[in-house]
């Protein structure tokens, strides 16, 4: 038997499925991680059974050694207020009912979460459908150019603008790689998707769709005026990626012309716990909606006439037969989608548009005093930003690593002299002033 334990492979399994990929032994499958992060001896470092106070105690030791730093880093991640209601509510037996929702009978609370969820995500983009959520925004962003080759049929070409964040691009690129697709860039020019370059790249008349970002990876409001009529001119999707919250106050996709909206909706409230988890939203146009992956569910009546949910649509085997599925996708971030609902629900649209005025009002707050204490720039002027911009200054690494030493972090090192900066309206007067004073005194150093 092969060494694991519960694994029921045999040696001679293991041999032909690594004969099948082209791999000469199961180690190779992890040369993508380093050599000194890989486990040696192949057994771990555990510690003899604890009681449970003995155990509590332990990870209490640990816990103390973090150092929770006032975070001015965004990049599509941000730290934003959680009322205390949202953990209690989304605690409650009656939500978080069975995993899985395929049997409505004793999913109801499950199956009612998500239909909320979906309602308030469609009225966010202003688009038809929403599904019942994907893993993140990266892979939201990878499905839907999936399926703008799926709707195309006879083209396999997707452009994406360069102000897409890199992380998300990275991940469309991996789902294009392996599905075949030509995944072109539609490169930038100060900081916003170089529209000339858009024009001549659709003049091929084989693009299937274009991805772009507003709020993009600079924090810039990007002006989709027209590229509506031109993308569609050439029969192709058009789909906009944005971070959630924007959505309480920018222009929304649908309002763009946009045939689908995706993004990351971990700006819903969500706590940053060191890097997720995340949750990735996707609506549709009508036209679109059984192209789309994932779960729906819809509202119904019993034979009693009381309202229920259950998935529709979609047969189950959507989800377990890949071959004719629309996705292999078949998970929704079920305690995530349950989140946002409660924290949608809570704020409305009048507390999600107040959380964005804030933020945007500490980000100009923050510029002003930024520019005139210190001679760091702004590095794309005269464009509109939310809640966050990119300045230049040649003391990136030491504002990052002074930072770290005051409790401070002062945001995202894109580039040798470019420091990204994000603002929520958790981020107070005191707080922003600190993080001016930390750039001005690089300076001097």
């Amino acid at each position: 038997m092969y060494q694991h334990r519960y694994f029921p492979h045999t040696t001679d399994d293991v041999e032909k499925m690594l004969e099948r990929i082209g791999a000469t032994s199961v180690n190779e499958l992890f040369n993508d991680i380093p050599e000194h992060l890989r486990l040696k001896n192949g057994t771990y470092n555990l510690p003899e059974e604890h009681s449970e106070i003995e155990v509590r105690e332990y990870f209490s030791r640990l816990r103390a050694n973090n150092k929770p730093l006032v975070c001015f880093a965004g990049a599509g991640f941000y730290d934003h207020y959680s009322p205390a209601v949202v953990a209690s509510i989304a605690s409650r037996s009656e939500l978080l009912t069975a995993y899985t929702p395929y049997q409505p009978e004793i999913s109801q609370g499950t199956l009612q979460y998500i239909f909320e969820y979906q309602s308030m995500i469609a009225e966010l983009t202003g688009l038809d459908i929403a599904n019942a959520s994907l893993y993140d925004g990266a892979t939201a962003t990878a499905e839907a150019m999936l399926m703008c080759v799926a709707v195309a049929r006879k083209k396999n070409r997707v452009l994406i603008s360069a102000t897409v964040a890199p992380n998300v691009r990275n991940v469309v690129e991996t789902y294009a790689r392996y599905h075949k697709i030509r995944l072109d860039i539609i490169h930038e020019k100060d900081g916003v998707t170089d529209v000339n370059a858009l024009k001549s790249m659709l003049e091929s008349g084989d693009v299937a769709g274009v991805i772009a970002s507003s709020v993009n990876f600079y924090g810039i409001l990007e002006d989709f005026t027209g590229w509506s009529e031109l993308i569609k001119a050439q029969k192709a999707l058009f789909v906009i990626n944005t971070h959630a919250s924007a959505l309480g106050v920018v222009k929304t996709p649908a309002e763009w012309g946009a045939d689908i909206a995706v993004g990351e909706a971990q700006s819903l409230g969500f706590p940053l716990n060191y890097g997720g988890p995340g949750l990735g939203y996707m609506c549709v146009t009508k036209a679109l909606m059984r192209k789309m992956p994932g779960r729906i569910v819809g509202a119904t009546t019993d034979e009693k006439g009381q309202r229920v949910f259950v998935l529709t649509l979609q047969a189950r085997e959507q989800h377990i037969r890949r071959e004719k599925a629309t996705s292999n996708i078949c998970s929704n971030q079920g305690i995530m989608t349950l989140y946002a609902s409660i924290y949608l629900a809570l704020l409305g649209a009048e507390g999600l548009r107040e959380v964005n005025v804030q933020s945007n009002a500490a980000a100009v707050y923050a510029l002003g005093q930024i520019e005139q204490r210190s001679s760091a720039k702004l590095a794309f002027p005269g464009k509109p930003f939310l809640n966050e911009f990119v300045i230049i200054t040649p003391n990136v690494d030491k504002i990052i690593e002074r930072g770290a030493e005051q409790g401070i972090l002062p945001g995202v090192k894109i580039g040798e002299d470019r420091l990204m900066i994000a603002f929520t309206e958790m981020r107070t007067k005191e707080q922003i002033d600190q993080l001016v004073q930390l750039i001005k005194s690089a300076e001097n150093e």
